[in-house]
């Protein structure tokens, strides 16, 4: 896996940075050990991650006389990174207060590499991904694979949401429902919806999450926050506009926070990703997250074949044959190639 090249004066930079949270985290674990010496901590309970704000977490108490509220917590230094939709043990403290002391098993986890080609957890315990897409700003394949690559390798199913309808026109649709229609055909599952006409979608975007646990993705401007809107009005989300200049969305969420929808389920917000990468992967992986293209790639005449019209390449057969579309077969290639480019230059594309 390639990595960014640090000069001298950002490794120090780095260096600093991190033991002085190494210190801070420090003074706060003995301030822990203090309070739980004196008895000022509660007992031991169980609770559920909301938001995260850098060193402090909102954590829904799951049991108890203080069920279904929300406390401000600390995190204990020896427990690893913790994000929205994670279950924890924890310990009630002064006022709306506490202290996070262990994290339960995850049973899916979400994650993104950074500048660094270092993963980051999104959210935790996801039942499914909702990928949001919209006629404007533009989608395209390679950025929509790139997230079902991801989704795949997690074994979390991914649904593809179309927000925006109402922006569907002669202008847009000739491109737009093949490329739907090439996603259904691979077996995802595909639904259309208007955060801004919510009475002619509103039982379509509520089937989509209800009794789940799901969290939207997608590049910024598509709509999510408005989505999410519809789904819990009482609350006051930014919602965001695409740069007339750009084209691209701008970005509006800046944590990830997890609401309770009033008809059941879970649902999560996650800062916009404009482009979700793919560096900390391997080609075996990419292959992967390839439905239609998992199960040929070891039929190719060599074994090292790079599947970038090599003699006896099994995939370009396949394409040949009408099995892979030439839009996939193109977005993995080239998924391979930024791959193959980074790696040689060493630095994140």
């Amino acid at each position: 896996m390639a990595r960014r090249r640090l000069s001298k004066q950002q490794q120090h930079r780095i260096r600093k940075i991190q033991e002085e949270r190494a210190r801070r985290a420090g003074k706060r674990e003995q301030t822990i050990n203090d309070q739980r010496e004196a008895g000022e901590l509660g007992s031991e309970q169980s609770g559920l991650i909301i938001a995260h704000y850098g060193q402090q977490l909102d954590v829904e108490a799951l049991d108890g006389d203080h069920r279904g509220e929300l406390f401000r917590c600390f995190v204990r230094a020896n427990i690893d990174s913790l994000v929205t939709g994670d279950r924890v043990v924890w310990c009630r403290g002064d006022d709306n207060t506490g202290v996070i002391v262990a994290r339960q098993d995850r049973h899916t986890l979400l994650q993104r590499p950074d500048n660094f080609g270092q993963l980051k957890p999104v959210a935790a315990n996801i039942d499914h991904i909702v990928l949001v897409i919209a006629p404007l700003p533009e989608p395209h394949d390679n950025l929509i694979d790139r997230y079902l690559v991801a989704a795949e390798n997690t074994d979390i199913p991914a649904v593809i949401l179309l927000n925006k309808s109402d922006l569907l026109n002669d202008d847009n649709r000739h491109r737009l429902d093949p490329m739907l229609d090439r996603y259904r055909n691979l077996g995802y599952q595909v639904v259309t919806a208007s955060a801004h006409h919510p009475d002619r979608h509103d039982d379509t975007i509520t089937s989509l999450v209800r009794g789940r646990t799901s969290v939207f993705v997608g590049q910024s401007g598509v709509g999510k926050s408005s989505l999410i809107q519809t789904l819990v009005p009482e609350h006051e989300l930014k919602v965001g506009a695409v740069s007339d200049s750009t084209g691209k969305g701008i970005h509006t969420t800046t944590t990830a926070r997890l609401f309770h929808l009033d008809r059941g389920g879970d649902l999560i917000d996650s800062p916009g990703i404009r482009e979700f990468g793919l560096w900390h992967m391997t080609p075996a992986e990419i292959e992967y997250g390839f439905r239609e293209i998992r199960e040929i790639t070891g039929l190719c005449r060599f074994r090292d074949c790079r599947h970038q019209r090599e003699p006896g390449c099994a995939l370009e057969k396949a394409a040949t044959e009408g099995r892979i579309s030439p839009q996939r077969l193109q977005s993995f290639r080239r998924i391979l190639q930024d791959m193959a480019e980074q790696q040689a230059r060493g630095l994140k594309l």
